[in-house]
């Protein structure tokens, strides 16, 4: 028999599944809990989950279709100036929240095509006489300063392409509602503003040809185009005459009869929201 003492068996290592003394005096891995008894969220979690799907379709585009109904309905006279527009009612029609509808609204607001009313809620936007007046003088001047330069810059290629604006709206005006009409005829005055070579006149006078589209869409009677068609030819010959002048004078007389033809007094419709909508 040895001296040498016997070796103690080695103790085997934890099999996994049984919890040892230490790990059942751990405590538990749930999270922290507030005094108010919700769980403290990881805002790192929060970046991983996927963006909020409404409908079937993403948040951008059904804010899209709400602002496009809108402002189409508004350019075509079925929402006249002062309608309102619940948000609970917009809600239920399109079948969304109110943070949704909240944005196409505040959009809507941005481009001056609503007003948002504190406590009051959003309603079309009914521009007063005095705005109007300002709107309007403003973009005669803006104009003028834009014509002159048009005339001393305008190529042969320029001319060229001014005349087949005046084609397409010719087309347009007899084939086309009075809609379709309007917005091309606001792109002539876009397309002139291009041959003043200056960015920034062209920027302005943008957001005053938007404006001005606003007013003319919800205050001019019905069936009256928003810009004669044989005044655009007048000054285009006039442009190309290279008649300075001549075509500031024939584009102010042109933005003051669009003006006078402008009717400020509104009429309510009796038809439902749904209906001024489209949505009917």
């Amino acid at each position: 028999m040895s001296d040498t003492p016997a070796r103690k068996p080695a103790k085997s290592p934890p099999r996994r599944g049984k919890s040892t003394p230490a790990a059942a005096a751990a405590p538990s891995a749930q999270p922290r809990r507030s005094g108010a008894g919700r769980p403290r969220v990881r805002h790192d979690a929060l970046t991983e989950l996927p963006p909020l799907q409404l409908d079937g379709e993403g948040g951008d585009d059904i804010i899209a279709r709400i602002y496009q109904t809108v402002f189409d309905s508004v350019m075509s006279q079925r929402l006249t100036p002062g309608t309102k527009l619940p948000e609970a009612a917009l809600c239920e029609l399109f079948g969304v929240g109110r943070t949704v509808v909240q944005k196409a609204l505040q959009k809507l607001a941005h481009e001056h095509i609503v007003e948002l009313r504190p406590n009051r809620g959003a309603v079309v936007a009914m521009p007063t006489p005095e705005e109007t007046r300002e709107i309007f003088e403003a973009r005669r001047a803006l104009e003028g300063a834009i014509m002159r330069l048009a005339v001393q810059n305008a190529t042969r290629a320029d001319m060229a392409r001014l005349r087949r604006q005046l084609k397409e709206e010719h087309a347009v005006m007899h084939s086309y509602a009075q809609t379709h009409w309007a917005r091309l005829a606001s792109s002539f005055h876009m397309r002139v503003a291009e041959l003043s070579r200056n960015p920034t006149l062209q920027r302005y006078l943008s957001e005053l040809v938007s404006r001005c589209s606003l007013i003319v869409a919800l205050h001019e009677p019905a069936g009256y185009a928003a810009c004669e068609h044989d005044e655009h030819t007048h000054i285009v010959d006039l442009i190309e005459r290279g008649d300075v002048d001549g075509a500031v004078a024939a584009m102010d007389a042109h933005l003051v009869t669009l003006e006078e033809h402008i009717h400020l007094v509104s009429e309510k419709s009796g038809n439902s929201l749904a209906r001024m909508l489209g949505m009917e």
